[in-house]
């Protein structure tokens, strides 16, 4: 971990000294890690999208052994390897994004120690506040709010419908708290990572994974026109 945290130092010392805002350098920090896991999350979208069309499957299946459940994972497993999915590569961005997320909290906590700012003096002069932010080095609790309803807004606009039941339904609350819990806790710094990832998974979601839904969508039209077809 020690070593990410190094890394992801640097990469912000380089944006920090470009930009020359501490605040600005993380937001454009974010963004940066954002893009690069954008691969991640079209796997994910499409992992989804998979989801979503053996769900009405899974949910015959579970009716059919409610009172198997051996037999009901059985079945559940086979119908996965027949239609090529694995259900935990959904959660692959956020599986990638912990080791990042623990590695800033070292980051943010002694940004000297790994790399960002050469001396205290420098870090100072840096951490001067942020819009209403005081100290990007302390909780702020109107950032902190903020984080807790971007993660809620994310949970709704990215998670299909027909997906909200069971611990997905769990998780739309779950992460809310969770960062809610992290900005009245964690430097004010980390808040605002996680609070501008929510934000740019909204955009990236409308930008980028519903254009593909659909544009998959479209596609699975086209095959069973053609198979109608024929």
């Amino acid at each position: 971990m020690g070593h990410i945290a190094n890394a992801l130092g640097l990469v912000l010392k380089a944006i920090h000294t470009a930009v020359g805002s501490y605040g600005l350098a993380i937001i454009l920090f974010t963004i940066l890690v954002k893009i690069i896991l954008m691969p991640l999350m079209v796997k994910q979208t499409k992992s989804t999208f998979a989801m979503s069309e053996i769900n009405p499957k899974i949910k015959e299946i579970q009716a059919k052994y409610k009172n198997k459940p051996e037999k009901q994972n059985e079945e559940i497993s086979k119908l996965y390897k027949e239609s090529d999915i694995n259900p935990l590569s959904g959660c692959l961005p956020m599986l990638v994004q912990l080791p990042i997320l623990f590695a800033l909290f070292w980051v943010f906590r002694d940004p000297m120690k790994y790399g960002v700012f050469e001396t205290k003096q420098a870090f100072d002069a840096a951490n001067v506040g942020f819009v209403w932010v005081k100290s990007l080095t302390k909780p702020d609790y109107i950032l902190a709010i903020l984080s807790g309803v971007s993660a809620y807004v994310m949970q709704m606009v990215t998670v299909p419908k027909d997906q909200m039941q069971g611990s997905m339904k769990v998780m739309n609350y779950m992460m809310p708290a969770l960062s809610l819990f992290w900005g009245f806790s964690f430097p004010a710094a980390l808040t605002l990572y996680w609070t501008v990832s929510n934000l740019f998974s909204v955009l990236q979601h409308k930008i980028i994974t519903k254009p593909l839904k659909d544009k998959l969508i479209r596609e699975k039209e086209l095959k069973a026109n053609g198979k109608i077809s024929k």
